[in-house]
């Protein structure tokens, strides 16, 4: 049986709770909670005097395997533990050397690697020796539909509520791309006037640069409602303002949102609570824009906006498409979606 793979918050809570580990060797393709560890064990198992003995940031590209072990068998000075991390550490050689290390890791030295955009191979003997003596944490990217419920709960963290409209824009705005997010949110949570805790449309518009009528949310919600006018409004806006180039995160939208419609219709009840089990959103209330669609579109109408989305995909991907631009290949799709 495969071990279960641990969370974010496993690691934190066992760093917090001061169970430390030999070895914590953090890979993957998000950086964000990579770095959210190796920060927290940087910034919270030494006092600021021990730090200054016993404290070392080397980076992969910059040393080697022999003399990071050689580090990590010094013993600390005046101080429980001596923290080595190592950025970078997918530039590293000779990865395999720390399995001789592992035989006998100093329990005194809290060694941390820090691999983004990549990971070991889980087959090899050193990925199986860090995970039998240490910590082996995969950070993996979160799909679209997590990235919603992510900003929710980071602005809650802060203090901060924000409606379904102003989580969407910046879900759409920013993507999956966690830095980044938590840049743009930490921005707004400065800039909210005094007194006020609650981001709003406007906020996002005035401090972020996404308009709060012109935005891939609108659109949608436009498209679910069958508005044409507003439709073409938008699609006018995007291509005057040179947005249509963010027809890739459009069809991704439109995609995500039409296949779970189509999954909707298969429900056996059709209440909010029902098609929120169905296609397992983390509230009912986020059921209302399908339920309003399955009243203007058909399943299988439905099934052929899919096949016009993967159409269009395709166009933009360039197959036989030697020149229509992707503001042309929007007009295309909505008409095609709303007539």
């Amino acid at each position: 049986m495969a071990k279960q793979e641990l969370t974010y918050a496993e690691v934190l809570n066992g760093i917090k709770n001061k169970q430390y580990k030999p070895v914590y060797y953090l890979m993957g393709e998000e950086a964000y909670y990579i770095d959210l560890i190796a920060n927290y064990i940087a910034e919270n198992v030494l006092s600021e005097a021990e730090k200054e003995f016993n404290q070392t940031i080397v980076y992969g590209a910059d040393t080697d395997m022999d003399r990071i072990i050689t580090a990590a068998r010094r013993y600390p000075m005046m101080a429980e533990h001596q923290v080595i991390i190592v950025k970078e550490a997918q530039a590293l050689k000779n990865i395999d050397e720390l399995s001789v290390y592992l035989k006998k890791p100093l329990l005194s030295t809290i060694l941390v690697f820090c691999h983004k955009h990549g990971t070991l191979d889980k087959r090899k003997k050193v990925t199986l020796d860090i995970e039998k003596n240490g910590i082996l944490f995969d950070s993996k990217k979160l799909k679209e539909s997590q990235i919603p419920p992510f900003i929710h709960a980071y602005l809650s963290k802060k203090g901060v509520s924000a409606d379904a409209k102003s989580i969407a824009m910046l879900a759409d705005f920013v993507g999956t791309d966690l830095n980044k997010l938590v840049g743009e949110m930490e921005k707004l949570i400065i800039t909210l006037p005094a007194g006020q805790k609650s981001v709003t449309p406007e906020q996002i518009e005035k401090n972020i640069g996404i308009s709060k009528d012109y935005n891939n949310y609108e659109l949608l919600n436009a498209l679910i409602n069958k508005d044409v006018f507003k439709a073409n409004q938008i699609v006018a806006y995007l291509n005057k303002s040179n947005k249509a180039n963010a027809l890739p995160g459009i069809l991704a939208l439109l995609f995500n949102f039409y296949s779970n419609l189509m999954l909707a219709y298969y429900a056996s009840e059709k209440s909010e609570s029902g098609i929120a089990a169905q296609l397992d959103l983390r509230s009912s209330w986020q059921s209302r824009d399908y339920i309003r669609a399955m009243q203007k579109y058909t399943a299988v109408k439905v099934m052929h906006i899919i096949e016009d989305i993967r159409y269009c995909d395709a166009k933009a991907k360039g197959v036989d498409n030697p020149s229509v631009g992707p503001g042309e290949l929007l007009r295309e799709l909505l008409f095609r979606i709303l007539h």
